[in-house]
């Protein structure tokens, strides 16, 4: 238990720093652990990610943070729709190995393709989206991969909102964290409402919701001192580390089929 809540405390300062959410470091790292099932380990994060990026939006919004609100709002919604959409496909798959298996897959594809392009990113040619119809499109697309992932879709967020609105790393950082609110919001809702909330114990549950309160009360401070370019550096060194840890849960999960 008190490394679950060291992993939810460093994932959510990390998270809340670079605007991942903290999902797509917890998840691996306990899916690696092979303590819990895939779907106790998701609702876990889940309320984690939950807590930091309500805490890290409130903070950063409270600093006078610059935020493109209608752009945010109108992919959280697509989000949300996407989410809803995932939720009853994923409900038709039973095998939880199954599933743990291909999300760690896909999330080194889209980990990897994140990594490439915060190195290459100042030499790419942005778009500058601003179109109703498309963002929630685009948003909706994010919802349904986030969803896909169990991760909250921090990293893509960060690379559609750098490539499709040409936002700055900490604005990107914050409309992510904004999008990720609305996401969990709505999973947890979901979750409550469906009665699917997985036998976790209630230790575990707190603690981490308390790593998450305080990871992103650190890490909105850590914010307003970094550097873009430093928070970039941090950002490729955790998609190379959740590259490896998805590598080893691909091979996992194969195994246990």
């Amino acid at each position: 238990i008190v490394v679950f809540f060291a992993v939810s405390l460093l994932a959510s300062i990390v998270g809340s720093i670079c605007g991942i959410g903290g999902g797509v470091i917890i998840k691996p790292v306990l899916d690696a652990m092979n303590v819990m099932s895939v779907s106790c380990i998701s609702f876990l994060s889940g309320c984690t990610v939950l807590t930091m990026s309500v805490v890290s939006v409130y903070k950063n919004m409270r600093a006078g943070k610059k935020l493109n609100l209608r752009i945010a709002t109108l992919l959280a919604v697509g989000g949300v729709a996407g989410k809803m959409m995932f939720q009853a496909v994923k409900a038709s798959v039973g095998n939880e190995n199954f599933v743990g298996m291909v999300q760690a897959i896909v999330l080194i594809g889209v980990t990897g393709i994140t990594f490439v392009y915060t190195i290459f990113k100042k030499k790419i040619h942005t778009l500058t989206l601003n179109n109703a119809a498309v963002c929630v499109i685009v948003g909706l697309v994010l919802g349904i991969m986030s969803s896909f992932l169990g991760i909250g879709g921090g990293p893509i967020n960060l690379m559609v909102l750098g490539f499709l609105f040409s936002m700055s790393t900490k604005e990107s950082a914050l409309a992510s964290l904004y999008i990720i609110v609305f996401s969990q919001v709505t999973s947890l809702v979901q979750t409550v409402v469906t009665g699917t909330i997985p036998p976790v114990q209630l230790s575990y549950l707190v603690l981490m919701v308390i790593g998450g309160l305080l990871g992103g009360t650190i890490g909105s401070r850590i914010n307003k001192k970094i550097e873009d370019e430093k928070v970039d550096k941090l950002f490729m060194a955790l998609m190379f580390i959740i590259i490896c840890i998805n590598i080893y849960n691909t091979y996992k999960f194969a195994v246990a089929l």
